[in-house]
């Protein structure tokens, strides 16, 4: 299949996070429709990059699932970083990645110059806001905008009307205190510059007030022993807000986590993936008019809660954000259930990386297409010999015997098991 004939009609492109070649295989095998990844020094995620050989073969695997691949050269250019962006450029291209997305101006006109073929996505960095940067974006030449995160609905509805090119909104994952991402307070008390791609997430640190004259006694900001979170947003989720973003006119919806784990990228993706689909046949069968009239079933927000997050907001979807969409008491929510492991191999024994320990006895879910969730108990493992062993622990391969047979899956199915409720 090529990458291009892989076509949802009437849909947006779900486009995933990839930070790392097993990452971009993940999202394939759960349904995204496009992988976002960064290489060289010229992304905003400097410790989520993969190398030139890895690009090469993220779109080989990528294009023959027919799934496309966008590369970050969104950093916040100095002169020093111009020199080898030129041939970084042109190496792109000739790996055939499907655009690049950009955030600095003069990274823009270069890119023009240099590979004008190249479709250029402009980055949320950028923070286009009103119907008027949009315009200039358009008549630079850019392919498609990934507007900013501080928009409403009515405000992405309205620069729909404004422009022909592509929009693209950022419905899951972490949030910023700052604007569209671009913050200088990790700069400040690390030195690791947020817009050259080494942000050390200050707004998630633990801060206490502390006396001048009484140094070493802290005060909590808010009645909390461990201190106050006082930047800690809760996490982006506008799941339940798709059928309003298709109906005001998103061309595609974007996940954050290029820092997440594999198993995050695997069950959002699939969560994301399901909620298109049921949308998409529920769009059959009322029409495409009836859109504001489609809402997603209970087991959605069910999902939700196997995966961890710091709690979930809409961000200015809605509303202005106000102290509610804060997370003032602590750094995250618990999920009801932990990943234990990824199938790297199938059939009827297959080949299993764990990820958390596995017992003989347990109960397991694998993660189908969908939401279907399989029930299935362990009845044997063994190492990679062949040695039958009771317990598997995280980074061991293993052979897994289970009742039903895991299906026949391809690899990178995920594994996990529900999380036991602590008692007193």
């Amino acid at each position: 299949m090529r990458h291009d004939q892989k076509k949802r009609p009437g849909l947006v492109e779900l486009l995933a996070p990839a930070g790392s070649l097993d990452k971009l295989k993940m999202a394939v095998r759960y349904g995204a429709d496009a992988v976002y990844l960064g290489s060289g020094p010229y992304s905003l995620r400097a410790h989520a990059v993969i190398g030139p050989d890895e690009v090469e073969a993220g779109v080989v695997y990528a294009h023959g699932h027919g799934v496309r691949v966008y590369v970050t050269v969104n950093i916040m250019a100095h002169n020093r970083d111009l020199g080898g962006l030129p041939d970084y450029l042109k190496f792109l291209q000739e790996a055939r990645v499907d655009g690049v997305i950009i955030a600095d101006p003069g990274v823009f006109a270069l890119a023009r110059r240099t590979v004008p073929e190249l479709p250029i996505h402009l980055s949320t960095q950028a923070n286009v806001t009103n119907r008027e940067s949009a315009l200039f974006w358009q008549q630079q030449g850019a392919e498609r905008l990934n507007l900013a995160r501080e928009l409403s609905l009515l405000e992405i509805a309205e620069i729909r009307q404004a422009v022909g090119l592509k929009l693209e909104i950022f419905v899951h994952g972490a949030l910023c205190i700052s604007y569209s991402g671009r913050c200088s307070l990790s700069l400040y008390l690390t030195g690791r510059d947020a817009n050259l791609g080494q942000c050390a997430h200050p707004c998630r640190y633990r801060y206490a007030l502390q006396e001048e004259k009484r140094p070493g006694q802290y005060f909590p900001v808010e009645e909390d022993g461990r201190g106050a979170y006082i930047f800690n947003s809760k996490d982006l989720c506008l799941l339940h807000q798709l059928p309003a973003l298709l109906q005001a006119g998103a061309d595609a919806i974007k996940i954050e986590g290029r820092m997440k784990s594999l198993y995050y990228v695997g069950a959002t993706v699939r969560l994301y993936r399901a909620a298109l689909d049921h949308i998409g046949k529920e769009m059959e069968r009322l029409g495409p008019g009836q859109l504001g009239e489609i809402t997603l079933p209970p087991a959605f927000a069910e999902e939700l809660l196997a995966i961890g997050s710091r709690g979930y907001t809409d961000n200015f979807f809605t509303q202005p954000p106000d102290a509610s969409d804060m997370l003032h008491g602590g750094i995250v929510y618990q999920p009801s259930h932990d990943p234990v492991g990824i199938v790297r191999q199938g059939g009827a024994t297959p080949l299993i990386e764990v990820r958390n320990p596995i017992n003989q006895g347990d109960v397991l879910e694998y993660l189908d297409q969908g939401l279907a969730n399989v029930a299935i108990r362990v009845v044997a493992m063994s190492d990679t010999s062949g040695a039958p062993i009771p317990r598997a622990n995280p980074n061991a391969l293993i052979r897994l015997q289970t009742e039903p047979e895991l299906p026949q899956s391809a690899p990178w199915g995920l594994l996990r098991k529900r999380r036991l409720v602590e008692t007193t």
